[in-house]
């Protein structure tokens, strides 16, 4: 088995951090690049990512996300939050970046500007919003992989008030919606989670082959 695929095995659903260790800043940027180098619909990578570490505002989070503890005692809190109505604005500025980045005229790229325009100001606006939070689960992934191989814990969430993690941000101010969150850091020795064997479907169940 490769070592990524063992990693993969390893990596479990943390129920309860150790609030006492914390990342180290080495490899909370490896795990904070892993997450900038995900794909994303045209790599426009419509969404920020709010790293929460004060203790006084994840308290405020604990209660919005229903008392669960990995809120407040993991190292870090990565809140994905989508972009709201996403439009022109951040196509333009994604055209900005490929021109300074990869030194191409900014007329060279009109074709590529003018059809992510047309596609994105064709949606309704709710499946604008279905679109950019979508984006925000395959950062997701790549933030549980990259965790998992550097052997640090890491927890998805769905379970929380997304409302009230936009007020307490203050995404809403900035157009921005919390999607998924994820707490990460080292499991706590009496989490007994970490000794159940992982289920899966089998690959005979799980893929199709034509």
């Amino acid at each position: 088995m490769s070592t990524y695929l063992e990693s993969l095995n390893w990596r479990y659903a943390t129920k309860k951090f150790d609030a006492a260790k914390k990342i180290s800043d080495a490899d909370l940027n490896t795990i904070k690049e892993a997450v900038r180098l995900s794909a994303s619909s045209y790599g426009l990578q419509p969404y920020k990512i709010v790293i929460v570490e004060n203790p006084e505002i994840r308290e405020k989070l604990k209660a919005a996300a229903y008392g669960q503890t990995q809120i407040t005692d993991a190292s870090q809190l990565f809140v994905f939050a989508n972009d709201v109505n996403v439009g022109d604005e951040a196509v333009n500025n994604y055209i900005k970046n490929i021109s300074e980045t990869r030194g191409v005229p900014t007329e060279a790229l009109a074709g590529f500007s003018d059809m992510m325009k047309g596609m994105i100001s064709g949606l309704p606006a709710d499946a604008k919003n279905t679109w950019t939070a979508k984006q925000t689960y395959i950062a997701l992934g790549n933030l549980l992989s990259a965790a998992a191989e550097l052997k640090i814990d890491a927890t998805p969430m769905e379970g929380f008030n997304a409302a009230a993690f936009n007020e307490i941000l203050g995404l809403d101010k900035l157009g921005l919606n919390a999607s998924v969150i994820a707490t990460v850091g080292y499991r706590h020795n009496e989490d007994d989670a970490q000794h159940h064997i992982k289920v899966r479907k089998s690959q005979e169940e799980l893929f199709i082959k034509l």
